[in-house]
């Protein structure tokens, strides 16, 4: 059965829903009454990422999941703005095993007491040849905020991607351009301890429920898809002369996920740990049942 939509993205480069290492950081300063100061991160993340499993170029193409690995480095300065990257190497891998390349720029506002809000930019570099399926979606802005002065914790996050990606063939030029948007609504609460192996030691628990409403028409690494939904549905096509194919596609706006996500964050020194567990459902008619998935990430600041 050729395969129109997957379910089950791993994103373990990634902290929580609208939640950055830098913001998590700068939280557990404000609430231990630490100096905020200006740090480098080193990280390490681990995971799966769809991907071709045979050599073999057909429409029946087998999508699996293979794990990968994703080091990272990452600047945080003290006002608020950060800047960094990430690169992933894919095991078992037919092409290129070193497959993506992150390129990310934003700013987290966390001085408030009663709110946290941010923004970045991320853009997005594939190998030529690689196992991951192709996608237009290049560039993603995603912008959240939290209102934190009540014990729930209620949250908005907007999340846009867009791009463009071009296949040439014998006397063939197709130009794929896409966009997917989406809005996760959120309420959550983070539970805070200090000094349990350590005296400088910080654990943070945060539970949150989130309900991802948008579009998802192609493979991607969107903040919003976590659990990928891949459901094109060609409406125009364009052809020039030359030969030259435009494809434009779109999938409608709707609730697409709901799911019950538990962050965890644990401080040690200059050792940062986040592990991850979701459960989700989703609302897009799939019968697929409550599934989850388990990630996890470490870091070193200095």
């Amino acid at each position: 059965m050729r395969l129109y939509f997957l379910i089950f993205l791993l994103l373990c480069s990634r902290v929580g829903v609208g939640q950055t290492l830098a913001e998590l950081e700068k939280q557990l300063d404000s609430l231990l009454d630490k100096q905020q100061k200006s740090e480098v991160v080193v990280g390490v993340g681990y995971g799966n990422n769809p991907a071709y499993g045979t050599k073999v170029t057909t429409q029946e193409l087998p999508i699996v999941l293979k794990t990968y690995i994703a080091p990272s480095l990452g600047y945080y300065h003290k006002s608020g703005f950060y800047a960094g990257i990430s690169a992933y190497y894919l095991f078992k891998s037919i092409h290129k095993p070193w497959f993506e390349w992150d390129f990310t720029a934003g700013y987290d506002y966390t001085k408030h007491k009663d709110f946290l809000t941010g923004i970045s930019y991320t853009r997005y570099a594939f190998a030529d040849s690689s196992d991951v399926p192709t996608t237009p979606i290049k560039n993603e802005m995603f912008a959240y905020f939290y209102y934190r002065k009540w014990w729930l914790q209620p949250g908005i996050s907007l999340d846009y991607g867009w791009g463009t990606d071009i296949s040439e063939g014998v006397c063939r030029r197709e130009t794929l351009r896409g966009n997917d948007f989406n809005i996760i609504a959120a309420l959550r609460h983070p539970f805070v301890f200090s000094g349990l192996a350590a005296r400088s030691d910080v654990l943070m628990f945060t539970p949150a429920l989130n309900l991802t409403m948008g579009t998802a028409n192609y493979y991607s690494n969107l903040k919003a898809l976590q659990y990928m939904t891949h459901s094109p549905k060609v409406v125009q096509i364009k052809k020039h002369p030359g030969g030259e194919l435009n494809f434009k596609d779109h999938t409608g706006f709707e609730p697409r996920v709901l799911d019950l996500t538990m962050n965890v964050s644990y401080f040690i020194g200059h050792i940062n740990l986040t592990p991850s567990l979701t459960l989700f459902k989703s609302l897009t008619g799939d019968d697929q049942g409550v599934m989850g998935y388990f990630t996890t990430r470490i870091a070193y600041s200095f």
